[in-house]
């Protein structure tokens, strides 16, 4: 019989494959259920942060007003249980065909998620997708894979 640990970390990797699903199908309502309405998103692009579900899911929709399809995924999914909060770090990657028809394979970024157990149900509280830099010129290096 699986602990409660165990169960929740089942219940955490479902989350996560419907952020998978919901970007690939380009479907806000379904990643709106996955983020807490006060998320804290540190994402790739400005501001230094997205503040609160909405703002999320803005800065998604802005992602996929490029795309005539998308994929998300993600690699060395490391996923940490607590009793109400958990931790998954690993890589992620966004590709697919742009509006202009030319397909890209996007870059790797480095991605965190922390949830809260929140009235029984595991949401994203807090997210990171970072790039590592080149310290001598100050410029993102997006060439890099796992």
């Amino acid at each position: 019989m699986p602990t409660q640990r165990e169960e929740d970390a089942a219940t955490i990797r479902r989350q996560i494959d419907e952020i998978v699903e919901g970007i690939g199908a380009k479907d806000l309502e379904c990643l709106k259920r996955i983020y807490a309405t006060d998320v804290v998103s540190f994402d790739v692009e400005p501001p230094l942060q997205h503040v609160g579900v909405e703002a999320k899911l803005k800065n998604w929709a802005k992602v996929f007003e490029f795309f005539q399809d998308v994929k998300y995924e993600l690699r060395d999914l490391t996923l940490t249980v607590g009793d109400d909060v958990a931790f998954a770090h690993g890589f992620g990657r966004l590709s697919g065909t742009l509006n202009n028809g030319t397909a890209t394979n996007g870059m790797w970024v480095r991605g965190t998620f922390c949830f809260r157990k929140l009235d029984g149900n595991w949401l994203i509280a807090h997210d990171q997708a970072s790039v590592p830099f080149d310290i001598t010129t100050g410029k993102g290096v997006a060439d890099l894979e796992p």
